[in-house]
């Protein structure tokens, strides 16, 4: 005996409805976001970002956005490692932090890159008084694009356009780094 269309519909709906009941009984959603949004390298990024004062989500987020968490990871600009920091923008980490040895091909180990990426971007939330919008934006487009565009009435002060960014790239960095922030919060 063949079921109707309206029997196959409820029978369908139902099982759509069961299978969702599961996922949310098991928590099924929750361990694929923490598969997708990893915190690998929790020991480096907690202890790198309770010396900057920062939450760690932040520094996630930008690993997630920049890598997602590939170590090896290198942009067609140049910028190394899971953070992609820019050789010079290294080497002057290095030097504020006293490291006579550094090697830009040291940008790989996880530890060193951690700690210059989450010491670069501290250094960005001071210039930008603490705004992660302008400090996120200058991480990607550079402190001299974001100065410009204030200096220009591109952006305000306070961020409170950011959404003028001209550069596309950056502009999507901003808004894509800003929501995977808002996810780790939510997950962690």
């Amino acid at each position: 005996m063949q079921m109707k269309f309206t029997e196959k519909l409820i029978v369908s709906g139902a099982t759509i409805l069961v299978l969702i009941l599961l996922l949310k009984t098991f928590n099924v959603y929750g361990l694929v976001q923490k598969k997708i949004y990893k915190q690998e390298y929790s020991e480096y990024v907690n202890k790198y970002a309770e010396i900057n004062r920062i939450d760690p989500m932040w520094i996630y987020a930008i690993i997630k956005v920049e890598s997602n968490f590939n170590k090896e990871a290198i942009s067609s600009s140049g910028a190394k490692g899971l953070m992609q920091l820019m050789d010079n923008t290294a080497l002057d980490i290095a030097k504020e932090l006293n490291i006579d040895n550094f090697k830009v091909d040291m940008l790989y180990n996880p530890e060193i890159n951690i700690m210059f990426g989450t010491k670069y971007f501290d250094s960005l939330l001071q210039k930008y008084n603490k705004n992660y919008y302008l400090a996120i934006a200058a991480y990607n487009g550079g402190t001299g694009n974001v100065d410009d565009w204030i200096k220009k009435g591109i952006i305000a002060e306070d961020a409170s356009n950011i959404e003028n960014i001209p550069y596309k790239e950056t502009n999507m960095y901003v808004r894509k780094t800003m929501n995977t922030y808002q996810i780790y919060k939510k997950i962690y």
